[in-house]
């Protein structure tokens, strides 16, 4: 089964009393294997001004939350594994932080320079690299 990574969500709430403050959502699966929703304060909005400078805050959190997902122990991690991820995180079209011509740079950069031809010949330097 494939693991699924969270961005997460950013929320403005507002407050009844104090000033308004971020909050940020994300889901765990609990012990009984139901999905249950999650909320952490960020800040006040006096702290955090803009949502920029709020997701900035968030962003140890959200580490946090994918933390257990980041990496399964005691598998080794292909070059192939990682520009897959690569593909389907970054370069994809859902995926508005990178421009358009750069994600067209960069899948033509991973096309010739780390190909699965080229794959088995970085995994073989990186073996003996450790070794």
């Amino acid at each position: 089964m494939r693991q699924c990574y969270q961005r997460g969500c950013l929320r403005y709430a507002k407050r009844k009393s104090g000033s308004d403050c971020w909050e940020f959502l994300w889901r765990e699966t609990d012990a009984t294997g139901k999905r249950v929703r999650r909320t952490a304060f960020i800040g006040t909005v006096d702290e955090y001004p803009t949502r920029e400078l709020a997701q900035a805050a968030a962003n140890g959190l959200r580490m946090r939350v994918n933390e257990d997902r980041n990496r399964e122990r005691g598998r080794d991690i292909l070059v192939e594994d990682l520009v897959d991820h690569y593909r389907h995180t970054e370069l994809c079209d859902e995926a508005d932080w990178h421009a358009l011509a750069t994600k067209i740079v960069y899948r033509a950069h991973l096309k010739r320079w780390i190909s699965m031809t080229n794959c088995w010949r970085i995994q073989r330097r990186l073996k003996y690299a450790v070794s």
